[in-house]
């Protein structure tokens, strides 16, 4: 059994403790020499902390210590592909050409990056069959915006943005498609999946109309199913005047192997913090580049990075452009450890990539078959490709456990949960996947912990309905902490609250 470490450790701000001797890269500067205008000076202490250095190291170091990481063990979670970042991208992000770069500076003194920039668009059309991309969004679900926003430009500009006013979402998306979609300004059509998984042709030729922006969709899908009838999909959605677009949260499962532009989508926007190994979670950065078929082009946002006469620069003359969406052409070091993987891995790399996420998916199925009280909804006996969707509806009914308390139990064997109740289609889902990063030992420890914890479901539920038991945070209450009233993200916020007497933690 995994026990976290567990310290009494106070916030840094409730840390005290006196200046001691020690040598400092940072001195304050002279009054004399910085002048700073009346206006513009603080108003009151913003309440930083006045520690030593080595208090604040111990202070980190002890939270670390609390915490999962990736060095633990994996992130399992489906439709984020929390794969492991080999270390020589971190190495290669620390070169002083990368880490002091400034978006504003000349581009006579960026040349070499804006190359490496140049050189990542091109790799990213010809993995994804696009024609141009435009590397600003700093999220997948900004790129989704993004995608939409071109979508509603290219109908405004055919003069029909009164008309094409409904985008076609299936009811197995990612829940940032319809969000996006909504936010540029388009009504969310949502089609229902069929009995196999995938979308139930029939339902989307009921809605298909002259009022059709378009279809957003993943594939494979988020139940880890190939959508077999796209190229079918992409021709009754073009026949009507709309546009495909392709989120690429699940690129994993078909790098290499089948190309998104050749299935007959006319947008993709990409997570290089998911597929391309640069590092994800904890609030970012990301990047989530967009490409689009060169008839879509001239609607990327500005400035797009070209390269002319032996010269790489920004390109700002796009009359029809969405207009920028980020103050620098993009998060340059996630992009450069994406470019670096690419070509590290090669061709045939990304192609071995999607197999081996492929596989393990593939082998977690096999050895969860028969564990008791999950089931495999949609399709038991089609393969899956990069992640899969379990239900563990039959344990909620035959025992009281519900999917929340299996994944706060398996952190009492020391490994990470996966992505719970969703896709919204499954009754108690668990979303899995293991990506290409995991051995196979990996996969059968998952599988060996997940049938144990599912066993003690049926032996000792109270075990599960009290869990988590052997981590450094106990049992949260996630309705409470999910409250405007009770949440506090920031120090202060949590001062003025506390005051207030809106929380008394």
């Amino acid at each position: 059994m995994y026990r976290q470490q567990v310290w009494d450790e106070p916030l840094i701000y409730e840390l005290k403790g006196e200046r001691v001797p020690q040598p400092s890269m940072f001195k304050p500067p002279s009054p004399e020499y910085v002048k700073i205008s009346e206006k513009l000076r603080r108003r009151s202490e913003i309440g930083i902390p006045d520690l030593p250095e080595v208090e604040v190291a111990r202070h980190y170091y002890r939270l670390s210590r609390m915490n999962f990481s990736v060095e633990h063990g994996p992130y399992p979670l489906g439709s984020c592909t929390m794969k492991y970042t080999p270390k020589i991208l971190e190495r290669l992000a620390r070169i002083d050409g990368a880490r002091w770069i400034h978006p504003l500076q000349p581009e006579e003194t960026v040349q070499g990056a804006l190359k490496l920039l140049y050189e990542l668009s091109q790799y990213l059309s010809l993995i994804t069959g696009m024609d141009k991309f435009t590397l600003q969004p700093a999220a997948g679900a900004q790129g989704e915006l993004v995608g939409a926003l071109i979508i509603r430009a290219y109908h405004v500009d055919r003069g029909e943005g009164e008309k094409r006013v409904e985008m076609i979402v299936p009811d197995s998306a990612h829940g940032t498609n319809p969000a996006s979609a909504r936010m540029a300004g388009f009504k969310v059509v949502t089609v229902p999946s069929g009995p196999d998984g995938t979308v139930d042709l029939k339902a989307l030729e009921s809605v298909l109309s002259e009022r059709t922006a378009g279809l957003m969709i993943t594939n494979p899908n988020t139940l880890g199913l190939f959508e077999s009838n796209i190229l079918e999909i992409a021709e009754m959605i073009h026949d009507v005047g709309g546009l495909m677009y392709y989120d690429g949260a699940n690129l994993n499962g078909i790098l290499g192997i089948v190309r998104p532009g050749d299935m007959g989508f006319d947008i993709v926007h990409l997570n290089l913090h998911k597929t391309f190994a640069s590092p994800h979670g904890g609030g970012g950065p990301g990047a989530g580049p967009v490409g689009v078929k060169s008839f879509l082009s001239d609607y990327l946002p500005v400035p797009t990075v070209e390269y002319k006469d032996g010269r790489y620069y920004l390109n700002y003359d796009l009359p029809k452009s969405i207009g920028r969406v980020k103050a620098s052409p993009g998060n340059f070091l996630v992009l450069l450890k994406a470019l670096a993987y690419i070509m590290l891995m090669g061709g045939e790399g990304l192609r071995k990539v999607a197999l081996k996420s492929v596989k393990n998916t593939n082998l977690l199925v096999r050895l969860l078959k028969g564990a008791p009280g999950l089931t495999l909804p949609y399709n038991p006996e089609k393969p899956r490709k990069h992640e899969v969707a379990v239900s563990l509806e039959k344990l909620r009914e035959e025992t009281g456990v519900r999917a929340l308390h299996v994944a706060k139990r398996l952190l009492d064997y020391g490994v990470h949960a996966p992505t719970m109740y969703f896709p919204l289609i499954v009754e108690e889902a668990l979303l899995i996947e293991l990506p290409e990063t995991e051995t196979r030992e990996r996969v059968a420890q998952y599988a060996e912990i997940m049938k144990k914890v599912l066993e003690e479901a049926y032996d000792n539920p109270d075990v599960l309905l009290s869990a988590p038991h052997n981590t450094s945070i106990g049992r949260l209450d996630e309705g409470a902490a999910s409250k405007p009233k009770t949440m506090a993200l920031t120090w202060r916020m949590y001062v003025e609250k506390r005051k207030a007497g809106l929380i008394n933690y």
